[in-house]
């Protein structure tokens, strides 16, 4: 027995335990194979495709940002358009307040000074109205104090004055 450990070399194994070792290894391979190997291959291609979907997500989200900023711009881009617009519109509706209160100020100080002008001509005509009425009041008297005196002591002067006065009075 001594001769037979001495010839013992696990190094060389024998056909037996070469079988064994071959049958159990594909046992052991085919067990793995369909209880490990199948799972954890799902779970690389579920992991892969969880990968590639994540990607895709984020090239979609990348996308809507790069579309949601541009649209952005456009709406900025608009949005100036528009106050420029409005201030614009702003500017041209100050000017034309400004002209047409230019233009009232000016048909008010016209009018005043038309009213100004109508008054003083009125004004002026009933002072020289009134100049002519004293005028006149005064030609009167005077030619009444000169026609008494001249009338005084005349009695032909005297009848043919009240022949007047009663023709005047009968019209």
């Amino acid at each position: 027995m001594i001769f037979s450990l001495l010839s013992f070399n696990p190094f060389q194994p024998t056909p037996g335990l070469a079988f064994w070792s071959l049958l159990i290894f594909v046992l052991f391979w085919v067990v793995m194979g369909k209880f490990a190997f199948k799972p954890i291959a799902q779970a690389l291609a579920q992991r892969e495709n969880d990968i590639q979907d994540a990607i895709d997500q984020a090239k979609k989200a990348r996308e809507e940002m790069s579309n949601m900023k541009s649209e952005n711009e456009k709406l900025l881009a608009q949005a100036r358009e528009e106050r420029a617009k409005i201030l614009q519109e702003a500017k041209e509706i100050k000017a034309q307040m400004i002209a047409e209160a230019r233009d009232k100020a000016r048909e008010e100080a016209n009018k005043i000074v038309a009213n100004a002008m109508t008054d003083i001509e009125n004004q002026k005509k009933a002072a020289v109205t009134e100049v002519k009425n004293q005028l006149g009041s005064m030609a009167i008297s005077i030619a009444e104090k000169v026609i008494r005196k001249e009338l005084k002591g005349n009695t032909e002067h005297e009848q043919f004055v009240n022949t007047l006065v009663k023709d005047l009075n009968l019209n």
